[in-house]
């Protein structure tokens, strides 16, 4: 049976995470995966979150299914937490998936079964899972416009350029904050111009919502979504619960589908559920009850709130500490653009050989395209970074 089979390429921040772990070095730094950590290193479970867990703890009477749909609450919170009311509740319909990237699986699949022809546009670059997953669903991708790591500025102008060109058959993949891999994101004004491209074109718009929280706050962070919901009659949404409520191994997201009437959107959540049905059958549970349990809690909402802020403005002034750092010791603004992305990451524009000096000589891992984890910094690694990336670039 297997005789046939040929290795799977590996997967890169799983191939760096174990060259960092058999790396013995002292004072070694981790940027490479995509998990918040605090100044020690540690990636801390919220005080909100252990207090949810303690009050499921004491009042669990089952460990039966959830449903297909999972956890209906979980699913109505999310979507409130996303759209605030943008869409009437008569035309949202949300899943419970494992995670976020369980979300876009069954948002993939959807547009699959709704458009066989759809060809998925997804951003230059991009996470590195979002063409995988597109090519495992059997639909074609094609990349737009978006950073320039010479500027470490968004290509806002080639990007919309691209976009004007497309069509019904088209599926604009968009970050709905925090880009990933390289922070930088839309202004307002540049989202407001993307949905107007979307109104001309009949593109259909996929939001990869990963980040609510992580970037300028909740409210800020969610401007693009909502904007777009008030132009355009359909569209689906990914979130996840991973970064904002650090329940990586929890796995709890939702895939949100917004139709044009109640009608399609119950098409679309008939559909969604079959996908589920057909892969996992039924959601976890914990996770999602979890988050249930903070957000219908007025105390326990806002103390999450106050600990996502206070993770958020570490993250900004890890940023500022960074370019300046680098500006000190280079006499230039070269590094200036880190200062100004928001979110968990910060493409360096780096070549591949300058990532390998910097492993191979510092102890510092990074991915190959130079994305950091701008959560993996502190006072003091900062200073190390900053010394090694003017070393290796003057």
């Amino acid at each position: 049976m297997f005789e046939s089979l040929t290795p799977a390429p590996q997967d890169k921040i799983f191939a760096l995470m174990a060259a960092y772990q058999a790396d013995n070095r002292d004072g070694k730094i981790d940027l490479g995966i995509g998990v918040y950590k605090d100044d020690e290193g540690n990636t801390p479970v919220m005080t909100a979150v252990k207090k949810a867990e303690e009050r499921l703890l004491a009042t669990a009477k089952t460990k039966s299914y959830v449903g297909v749909a999972g956890d209906k609450t979980f699913n109505k919170l999310m979507i409130d937490l996303a759209l605030d009311g943008a869409v009437p509740d008569d035309r949202v319909r949300g899943v419970q998936a494992p995670g976020g990237t369980g979300a876009l699986w069954i948002i993939l699949m959807l547009i699959q079964r709704s458009n066989p022809d759809a060809k998925i546009w997804i951003s230059d670059p991009s996470w590195p899972n979002h063409v995988p997953m597109v090519e495992q669903v059997g639909m074609p991708s094609a990349s737009y416009p978006y950073f320039d790591p010479e500027t470490g500025k968004v290509r806002f102008e080639d990007m919309l350029a691209t976009l004007d060109g497309l069509g019904k058959n088209d599926v604009v993949l968009l970050h709905g904050c925090c880009h990933n891999p390289t922070g930088a994101n839309l202004s307002p004004e540049q989202w407001d111009r993307v949905i107007e491209s979307l109104e001309r074109t009949g593109a259909f718009p996929l939001i990869d919502m990963a980040y609510q929280g992580f970037g300028d706050g909740l409210e800020e962070d969610a401007y693009g979504v909502r904007a777009l919901a008030r132009k355009i009659p359909e569209f689906v949404v990914a979130t996840s619960c991973s970064k904002n409520f650090g329940l990586y191994r929890d796995r709890a997201g939702c895939a949100i589908a917004v139709g044009r009437d109640a009608k399609a959107a119950d098409l679309a959540n008939a559909q969604m559920m079959s996908c589920v049905r057909a892969a996992y059958s039924q959601p976890p549970a914990h996770g999602a009850e979890v988050v249930r349990e903070i957000l219908s809690d007025d105390a326990l909402r806002a103390e999450w709130k106050s600990e996502l802020e206070a993770m958020r403005t570490r993250m900004v002034a890890n940023r500022l500490a960074l370019a300046e750092a680098i500006r000190a010791r280079s006499n230039s603004s070269d590094f200036d653009f880190v200062s100004e992305h928001r979110g968990m990451f910060s493409l360096l524009g780096l070549p591949t050989a300058t990532v390998d000096q910097l492993k191979d000589k510092n102890a510092i891992y990074m991915l190959d395209d130079s994305r950091i984890n701008i959560a993996g910094l502190s006072g003091e690694r900062i200073e190390r970074l900053a010394d090694a990336i003017v070393a290796a670039t003057r």
